[in-house]
């Protein structure tokens, strides 16, 4: 995953946001052609009897069996297409996640306390979400009970928010931490 999240990070923005867009276009084509597919269709069970006049039985039958067709196509393209499209917000939002300094994430989440929360992560892990001195890990440099109280993760935003419900639990103070503001 981490491999993944870099190279989403080195493509240009502009190639992601194009790809995210074609994939929208060609979503959005799909559902045309299944509408226009369901017309057909709708309008030949209006007017069955189409299918047995000898005038126009052998066309009605064709057109049919060609929009039978094109519909089922239309609706696994589509349904590709909609997978395709989540799978890429998703790379998206992660590549967000991951671009994130941890600065700016622990400002996100501590709000009012930043200063001081920045000032108490530099000081445990040098601002570096892979922080590591025996049992404590991450940006503050959370032990393992806290870590299953509170929560951990490998990005800055999941130990931000950790050691944010840490920080609420124990009264806003930074009694918990070594290191103070």
């Amino acid at each position: 995953m981490g491999a993944c999240a870099l190279i989403l990070l080195f493509l240009p923005a502009t190639a992601r946001s194009q790809s995210n867009a074609e994939s929208g276009a060609q979503l959005a084509r799909h559902l045309s052609t299944m509408k226009r597919d369901r017309q057909v269709l709708r309008f030949f069970e209006a007017h069955a009897w189409l299918l047995s006049d000898p005038r126009f039985a052998i066309e009605a039958k064709r057109q049919l069996h060609v929009h039978t067709l094109s519909l089922r196509r239309a609706e696994r393209r589509a349904s590709a297409a909609r997978i395709t499209l989540v799978r890429r917000m998703k790379e998206r939002r992660l590549a967000a996640v991951v671009a994130a300094s941890p600065p700016k994430v622990i400002c996100r989440v501590f709000g009012s306390y930043c200063r001081e929360a920045l000032a108490v992560s530099r000081c445990e892990s040098g601002l570096q979400t892979d922080a590591r001195n025996g049992q404590y890990l991450g940006l503050f440099q959370m032990g393992s009970r806290e870590r299953r109280i509170f929560g951990h993760g490998v990005s800055a935003t999941d130990q931000a928010v950790a050691a944010h419900r840490y920080f609420v639990a124990s009264g806003r103070d930074w009694s918990p931490w070594s290191c103070k503001p």
